[in-house]
């Protein structure tokens, strides 16, 4: 394992995680949830994302979420923007960080965004440049890293490409997605590997989902491959709509019990995540996913006796 001890996980909960809910989740909960993640002690808590309402009705009120959120010194919120009308919304609300999107598979992007790969290289670039001369952070995500839904494998090639265009456009840290949760370590570590070969290991973030159960292995195998920043989300929150029985993202709170566990320090108060876990969990009426959040905190492995 690296000397460097310390890992910065990127909360996405209340972006990713709430965006698919069926049932609208009132403004307010959002709200609260976001300033729960940030008093645990995350430094990154993607907070919403400037869509279109019609697309994703989910996150119409993004800014009334971002208007209400108590600032925590340290904390950024960034937010998704899909292209530069987003970009504007986001800017008008005075966000000071964004995130853009594409994917490695062509035929995903098409699916999403009625666009191939490169034509949505040729949209975000435009937006980088403006956010970045606006003084915002910008990171890039890229999906279907591990596997596509409608085209299966994805060529290592391919994901290498995008990574190192969205690096080049001028973004600060490029996100590398399993969307579909089908990956293993040997693949996780393979394709981070191939990505650092062009892109500095220092630039890279991964974000698994837990679909076939891979997660916390996935990331292990990338932690002692380099990398030091994870994405993950409360409770597991979240899924991708498009593959079939997507169980959501990899859980913050299990996640942190990992990597404390590798005695690594992440700032983050795993008591609290996890009462934040139960608390999202009981507002939209759902059993906890986490494993760690179905324990109660006095009684997880070391306190009771």
């Amino acid at each position: 394992m690296s000397s460097n001890d310390q890992i910065r996980i990127v909360e996405v909960g209340p972006r990713d995680g709430l965006q698919n809910e069926s049932a609208q989740v009132p403004t307010a909960t959002k709200i609260a949830l976001i300033d729960r993640l940030s008093a645990c002690g995350f430094l990154v808590v993607e907070a919403t994302s400037f869509v279109s309402p019609k697309w994703i009705p989910q996150m119409a009120d993004a800014a009334e979420v971002l208007a209400g959120i108590t600032p925590r010194e340290g904390v950024m919120h960034p937010v998704l923007v899909p292209n530069e009308k987003g970009l504007e919304r986001a800017l008008a609300s005075g966000v000071r960080g964004i995130a853009v999107f594409t994917a490695a598979s062509d035929a995903f992007n098409l699916k999403n965004t009625n666009i191939d790969v490169d034509g949505s290289l040729q949209r975000l670039t435009p937006v980088v440049a403006r956010a970045r001369e606006a003084g915002l952070w910008v990171r890039g995500y890229v999906s279907t890293v591990l596997g596509c839904p409608y085209q299966g494998a994805v060529p290592l090639a391919d994901v290498v490409r995008v990574t190192a265009a969205l690096h080049e456009m001028g973004c600060a840290e490029i996100s590398l997605g399993d969307t579909i949760g089908v990956g293993t370590a040997k693949q996780a570590r393979e394709m981070l590997q191939a990505c650092a070969s062009e892109v500095p290991m220092e630039r890279l973030a991964v974000h698994f989902h837990d679909t076939y159960g891979q997660a916390l292995a996935n990331v292990f195998a990338c932690l002692e491959a380099g990398v030091r920043v994870v994405d993950a989300a409360v409770a597991g929150l979240g899924g991708c709509p498009y593959a079939q029985g997507a169980s959501g993202n990899l859980a913050s709170e299990d996640l942190v019990w990992q990597l404390e566990g590798l005695g690594l320090r992440t700032g983050v108060d795993l008591d609290a995540l996890c009462d934040t876990a139960r608390w999202i969990n009981a507002e939209l009426s759902r059993e906890p996913a986490s494993k760690l959040a179905r324990i109660p905190n006095e009684r997880r492995f070391g306190r009771a006796h």
